[in-house]
């Protein structure tokens, strides 16, 4: 039976052209240990054709979204090719951010810098190259900012946090 300190409750946030790099994701953080929950949703056949129908109205994609994320620890927004362009991406990142939730930029394979979603940029608290230690680290609280490669870069914004 998988220890539950292993288990991670996630929302991965990808463009659905990038489904079969959350799979590689989560298998990857599976190798070396980690029972990933992965609540995002995925465009199977018949979502699709509900989506291109019109039949599911964008109030109620919102709801199931929020409730998604409201039920992760944390955002992992897979940075991919055309990851920057999507409007639901940064709905999710936006959400993500109004619910206080750790958000984490991962670029998936051939993903750039220029790829990185604008919410992401505002809001990211982590960005990461695809690395199973670097990318639990951020999951876990380290505020690291990478470029693809896993090489340092300067984080996007210069906000600071006070307590008071």
């Amino acid at each position: 039976m998988e220890s539950t300190s292993n288990r991670r409750h996630l929302f991965i946030s990808h463009h659905h052209q990038d489904d079969a790099e959350v799979s590689k994701l989560t298998q990857l953080m599976a190798g070396k240990g980690y029972d990933v929950r992965n609540s995002s949703v995925r465009l199977k056949p018949e979502n699709q054709r509900r989506m291109e129908e019109k039949r599911v109205s964008e109030k109620v994609i919102q709801r199931i979204l929020s409730i998604k994320i409201t039920w992760a620890s944390a955002v992992v927004v897979l940075i991919g090719k055309d990851t920057h362009a999507r409007p639901w991406v940064n709905w999710e990142i936006d959400k993500a951010n109004e619910q206080g939730k750790r958000i984490i930029g991962v670029y998936a394979r051939g993903g750039t810098e220029a790829d990185i979603p604008p919410s992401l940029e505002k809001y990211g608290s982590a960005i990461v190259g695809w690395n199973t230690k670097s990318i639990m680290a951020a999951i876990d609280g380290t505020n690291e900012f990478q470029q693809p490669n896993g090489t340092p870069r300067v984080p996007p914004t210069s906000a600071s946090s006070y307590t008071c």
